[in-house]
């Protein structure tokens, strides 16, 4: 990808004017700045709930999550991706952009929202068809018609295809029974359930005259108003709260059990595939394990959603981090005067990479609404698209959920006992995203979604495939296939010609070269897919089952993925800076492109190194620049006693710059 930054950050001087935050925020805010605003200015008028929260009972804090959600719902701002005539407004990517700026507030707040208008309401629309839009979606996006997604089984979480549940039709009266044949096919975990909710969209196996036709979904009623008008369980349904949770204890999650229940046969969301009233099955869709990842395809926008929520938490937690270091002095390392803890080195180590990868998995998430959009308005209509945004959307879930993680503990002990508060807000931010690694698939399963499509390039009826029969497919290709596919050898000569030679500083000349970073990235990820499909190939090959080769060979298939999602992050970053005018947000966030590529070459030296790609010396240059990267981000402040880099025509410590050889091509941007 030819890239320039438009920046020579090798010549620019060690500090630079600070950029102006609300340029910086317009430049995040991107396309939907306004409905990032609406929210924001939601969020304000609700903050009181994060104080309230330690006062209220469970049962309290549900009802004033659904009664702030019900608020919110009544400004539009939960009904941005819905049909306009329904009462939405018709832009998936508003509705995406709503729901990660969600995320600076209450957690349970958003995850109810997630559950009501994403994973319900998404449910309704993409899996039904015009007289189901036309019965439900006003109520849903308006929050009077209150549902849940109850998909995940106690056991069967991941595995939807082998869901337990039953619907099974019944030609006499026109009806689908809807049964949980055992405990274990109990609706586990179902959000809006314990409480709240009226109808549940319920996955289950269709039965028909003895057969089964897979997994299909249902509007089922799970509560039902009594006499008095108060809700109580529906015939046949008995819900089960699922107790106290490490967080979002706002969000009523409860377990269903079906016995006998009778529904409509209208109540089949029937998008793909119909019942007629004489029980016969019919498809557009032969075959059927096409139709169970079509119909789970659609429903895409809740691990988006997931994904973009993860990435914003983390945001908060770099602000609170960040701004207590700014504050916080600490002994008298250089003068009279304690220092702050952001002038030390091993702080800025801690934070300021995250930083650079908060800023570049914002701007992947913000591609990745985009494709979203693209894919569910109809500008995109091939398959291949809609299968590229599912593995995307899979891949950037796990690596941002797993960012918000790791980001929100190393801010709360960068916070040292003061982020050990209640009112610091770390311990909600811990205890409401820590699941988020879980929802919507666990991210190891979803990083293998990654990875088939990496090892087949969506070819053929790759999306009937189960982990086995990728392995299958994979080992049906000729091995000069596989070596054409995966163009390690062509990077390799790409890295060799961006390195410098016979530069007098070689060991960190062409660093913060962007084609070089790419390029190392690239490489990394086409090397270790090409050795995963190389072993799978072998395993197979050599006679052992498919499943114990996938077994041996999962952890190097997740590698892969891993190394795909890296590269897929960087490009976007690099990419959207390129496009900035000059100025002193674009050289910020040229300085952040530079050392999230570094930190992920560093984290992986040993991987570089035993591939031959780096030598000690580089490694420790790789490392060096990381360190002069962090020193050079903390604006109008330069700590004591900085040296001046090597990379930068300097030599280590005072003392005047000594010319170099080979600068030029060290600066290099394509």
């Amino acid at each position: 990808m030819a890239t320039d930054l438009g920046v020579a950050r090798d010549a620019a001087p060690e500090h630079t004017v600070a950029p102006d935050p609300a340029a910086l925020q317009r430049i995040l805010d991107g396309k939907y700045a306004e409905v990032r605003d609406l929210v924001r200015r939601n969020l304000v008028e609700h903050a009181d709930l994060l104080g309230e929260v330690d006062d209220l009972d469970r049962e309290a804090y549900r009802d004033r999550v659904l009664e702030i959600v019900q608020q919110v719902a009544s400004t539009g701002q939960t009904g941005f991706g819905f049909p306009e005539e329904h009462g939405g407004g018709g832009d998936i990517g508003a509705s995406i952009a709503a729901f990660e700026t969600l995320a600076f507030g209450d957690l349970s707040v958003l995850v109810k929202v997630g559950v009501q208008f994403g994973l319900f309401g998404g449910a309704v629309l993409q899996l039904g068809t015009q007289r189901h839009h036309a019965a439900y979606l006003p109520g849903i996006i308006d929050g009077t018609i209150l549902g849940s997604f109850a998909m995940t089984e106690s056991g069967h979480g991941s595995n939807v295809q082998a869901l337990a549940t039953t619907a099974t039709y019944d030609v006499g009266t026109d009806e689908f029974v809807v049964e949980t044949p055992h405990d274990a096919a109990r609706k586990d975990y179902i959000g809006n359930a314990a409480r709240h909710g009226e109808l549940a969209v319920v996955f289950a196996q269709l039965h028909i005259g003895g057969e089964s036709q897979g997994v299909h979904a249902f509007i089922v009623p799970i509560r039902v108003r009594d006499e008095a008008g108060e809700l109580v369980p529906a015939p046949g349904v008995r819900i089960e709260d699922c107790g106290h949770k490490m967080g979002l204890q706002g969000v009523d999650n409860g377990r269903l059990w079906f016995d006998g229940v009778r529904i409509p046969r209208e109540n089949l969301l029937d998008r793909f595939a119909t019942v007629s009233p004489a029980g016969v099955y019919s498809s557009e869709i032969e075959s059927p394990g096409r139709r169970f990842f079509t119909t789970i395809g659609t429903l895409v926008q809740g691990r988006v959603s997931v994904g973009g929520a993860g990435i914003n938490a983390a945001k908060v937690a770099m602000v609170l981090a960040v701004r207590y270091a700014e504050r916080r002095r600490q002994f008298e390392a250089t003068g009279e005067q304690e220092e702050l803890l952001l002038d030390y080195g091993q702080h800025q180590r801690r934070l300021l990479p995250l930083l650079a990868s908060t800023y570049a998995l914002h701007v992947a998430q913000e591609d990745l609404a985009a494709e979203l959009h693209a894919v569910f308005s109809g500008e995109k209509t091939d398959e291949r698209s809609r299968r590229a945004l599912e593995s995307h959307a899979a891949g950037l879930k796990a690596v941002g959920t797993w960012h918000a993680t790791r980001t929100i503990q190393e801010c709360r002990e960068a916070c040292g006992g003061a982020g050990y508060l209640s009112a610091s807000r770390f311990a909600a931010l811990k205890a409401d995203t820590d699941v988020f690694t879980t929802f919507e698939g666990d991210n190891h399963v979803l990083l293998q979604l990654v990875a088939k499509g990496l090892l087949t390039d969506y070819a053929g009826d790759f999306q009937d495939a189960d982990q086995f029969e990728m392995v299958k497919l994979v080992a049906g290709i000729a091995l000069d296939e596989i070596v054409k596919r995966t163009r390690a050898h062509q990077l390799l000569d790409r890295v060799r010609d961006l390195l410098p030679s016979g530069a007098e500083d070689e060991d960190e000349a062409g660093l913060l070269d962007t084609d070089y970073q790419l390029a190392m990235l690239r490489y990394r990820e086409e090397q270790v897919i090409s050795s995963a499909a190389r072993r799978l190939k072998r395993g197979v090959d050599s006679g052992m089952n498919p499943g114990a080769v996938f077994s041996q060979v999962q952890p190097h298939v997740i590698a892969a993925a891993r190394a795909h999602m890296d590269r897929v992050v960087q490009e976007a970053f690099v990419a959207r800076v390129a496009g900035l005018a000059d100025g002193p947000e674009k050289r910020a966030l040229g300085l952040l492109v530079d050392l999230n590529a570094l930190r992920m070459i560093e984290a992986d030296r040993a991987w570089f190194m035993e591939s031959g790609r780096m030598s000690a010396a580089r490694s420790k240059a790789v490392r060096r620049e990381v360190d002069a990267l962090c020193r050079r981000i903390p604006p109008d402040r330069p700590p004591a006693g900085r040296r001046l880099r090597r990379a930068r025509g300097g030599a280590r410590g005072a003392g005047p710059a000594r010319p170099r050889r080979g600068r030029r091509r060290a600066c290099r941007r394509r």
